[in-house]
């Protein structure tokens, strides 16, 4: 649309920061400033301006080559309403709550934001954490089976800056606190695709957790299933609740599919 068919209120500005947001894709995860430029028929010099402006904001980030830009996973926190009320969340709850009655056992989808993971739907049947869990809630994504799965189908260049700004705190006496023994763990996970954590975010908890990915193959998200020791341990936990739950993500990939 033409500027001059705008209302006076029409904000430039900000149809043109939403510009540069809109010009990556999955094909064009990462951009230089002058691909940006040409994608949203700006000047280099003012695309320049909105993408240190988004960068300041904490919605992009500079590549390690110090040329390209991605946009960060907040940008999620845009729609995020949106995210938990419409469309993943809306896609994934029937599913959740199918799965929920088979297994009896928790069940949650989780996206990735920063060194953080974010819940964005969940069907609980017991409290089996000290914490609850409601969406919203974030826990560190090296610490759980949703964030690892998540961790490992980044590339390695984000996944060593991932590594490089984040504290592999322990946060039970079995948490990876191991640079060298995460890698191989997420090695693990990429080529299993599926993900366990014993008790490493919390003593008792055990979950287990399978990608979701777009039509594109990218991993977007991540749903689990969570237990209590009481319940089984680790072997009883992969005998019996990863085949439902592979089937479950399965199923919820086959809509987002249909959906995008």
């Amino acid at each position: 649309m033409d500027e001059k068919e705008h209302g006076r209120y029409f904000v430039q500005s900000l149809e043109r920061g939403i510009a540069v947001i809109r010009a990556f894709r999955a094909d064009t995860r990462e951009m230089t400033l002058a691909e940006i430029a040409k994608a949203t028929g700006m000047s280099r010099a003012t695309a320049r301006r909105f993408v240190l402006t988004l960068t300041d904001l904490g919605y992009m980030a500079v590549a390690t080559d110090g040329r390209h830009f991605r946009l960060t996973a907040r940008v999620l926190e845009l729609g995020f309403a949106y995210l938990s009320s419409l469309s993943l969340a809306e896609i994934a709850l029937p599913h959740l709550e199918q799965l929920v009655a088979e297994v009896q056992e928790s069940s949650s989808v989780a996206v990735l934001d920063g060194d953080e993971v974010v819940y964005v739907s969940r069907v609980p049947t017991r409290r089996i954490m000290s914490v609850s869990i409601s969406i919203g809630t974030r826990f560190p994504a090296h610490a759980t089976s949703l964030g690892r799965v998540l961790l490992a189908d980044l590339d390695d260049e984000r996944l060593r800056t991932y590594l490089d700004k984040v504290s592999l705190r322990p946060l039970t006496a079995r948490t990876i606190t191991s640079r060298e023994t995460l890698l191989a763990e997420l090695e693990k996970v990429r080529a299993q695709g599926w993900c366990l954590v014993d008790q490493e975010l919390e003593e008792g908890v055990i979950s287990i957790g399978a990608p979701l990915r777009n039509e594109a193959g990218q991993v977007v998200a991540g749903v689990n299933l969570a237990t209590h020791v009481r319940r089984g341990d680790a072997r009883w936990v992969r005998e019996t609740l990863l085949p439902p739950l592979l089937a479950t993500a399965a199923r919820i990939e086959a809509e987002l599919h249909i959906a995008g």
